[in-house]
């Protein structure tokens, strides 16, 4: 029953893009601005691909500078600096988590224009990134990356309100880059191996809330069986990262960016609690010495970061 309005929404949602292209695309700024989203709902990656791209940038030396809309952050005034002392609530999970493991200018503003225009003012930039903002067509980018979950694909290839798709599957061949986030699947040949780059979260340790002791993963000597808490996009994803490291997990999720209390990480028992680093930033009640935050890192392949050099036109201009 809810084919047809998925049709419609399809019909909107190009002519949507076609409208905002025509009005804001082939207005650049006088940097490239690469937009890294994706076109279903719900978590895909992209906050690790961000911070993984600057960390790379920086490496080869250029300098980065990232945008956000700054979803669950609710600022006084916008545009908003966000530095690593930031208050959560101001600037939204994503965008501190991005400056806490960075270091890199990360601006947020509902009207990303705004926020790119005023990142360039105050920060000198080789590239801007921004952290999703594929569906905001008022904002000019030279270069697009999709950022899939390759294990879900595009689910059942409907775009809402009857499948997961914010755009029609079509969308995929327009981009620049398709990044798969996962192990292997079939939906990684529907996207054809010389346009996807395939990417995967590698645990780094865990890290105690109270020490900030890091623990690698092997050296893990406080029991199999935890409690794997989060509120992200994809929890079950968080789950299978943990079952993958040999944990017995019981998951307990809450909504996308809700901020986690005391409440939600007390289960009357001295089991291990495990949180996303995006929950870490979010979560400012006492902690206890069985919290724990799984530290991961998405490493990404030079061939990768050589064509998004090569696409951005960067060889010449960085420092």
């Amino acid at each position: 029953m809810l084919a047809p309005l998925s049709w419609l929404f399809s019909i909107i949602s190009r002519l949507r893009r076609l409208v905002l292209q025509f009005f804001y695309q082939g207005k650049p700024f006088s940097v490239p601005v690469a937009v890294v989203g994706n076109i279903t709902v719900g978590g895909s990656g992209k906050t690790p691909l961000i911070i993984a791209l600057v960390n790379a940038l920086n490496e080869r030396g250029y300098k980065v500078g990232v945008v956000s809309r700054g979803y669950g952050g609710d600022a006084n005034v916008y545009p908003l600096a966000v530095t690593s002392e930031t208050p959560v609530k101001q600037c939204g999970d994503e965008p501190l988590l991005i400056a806490q493991s960075c270091g890199c200018p990360v601006v947020v503003d509902p009207d990303r224009v705004r926020a790119v225009k005023f990142l360039l003012l105050q920060s000198p930039c080789d590239i801007v990134l921004s952290d999703d903002g594929l569906q905001h067509y008022r904002l000019h980018r030279d270069i697009e990356i999709a950022v899939v979950d390759a294990v879900r694909g595009l689910g059942n290839g409907r775009t809402l309100p009857s499948g997961p798709l914010r755009e029609p599957s079509s969308r995929l061949s327009q981009v620049d880059f398709v990044v798969l986030n996962g192990a292997g699947s079939a939906f990684s040949v529907e996207i054809g191996s010389a346009k996807a780059h395939k990417v995967e979260l590698q645990a780094v340790g865990l890290r105690n809330m109270v020490s900030n002791q890091l623990v690698p993963v092997d050296e893990w000597k406080d029991g199999t069986k935890v409690h794997a808490v989060c509120g992200i996009g994809h929890p079950e994803r968080f789950a299978q990262t943990l079952e993958h490291l040999g944990f017995e997990v019981i998951l307990n999720a809450v909504n996308d960016h809700q901020y986690l209390t005391g409440e939600d990480i007390e289960f009357g028992d001295q089991l291990p609690v495990i949180i996303t680093a995006k929950d870490a930033v979010k979560y400012t009640d006492a902690a206890s010495s069985n919290l724990w935050v799984l530290e991961v890192q998405m490493p990404i392949s030079n061939d990768f970061v050589a064509s998004l050099v090569d696409q951005a036109g960067l060889a010449m201009t960085a420092v």
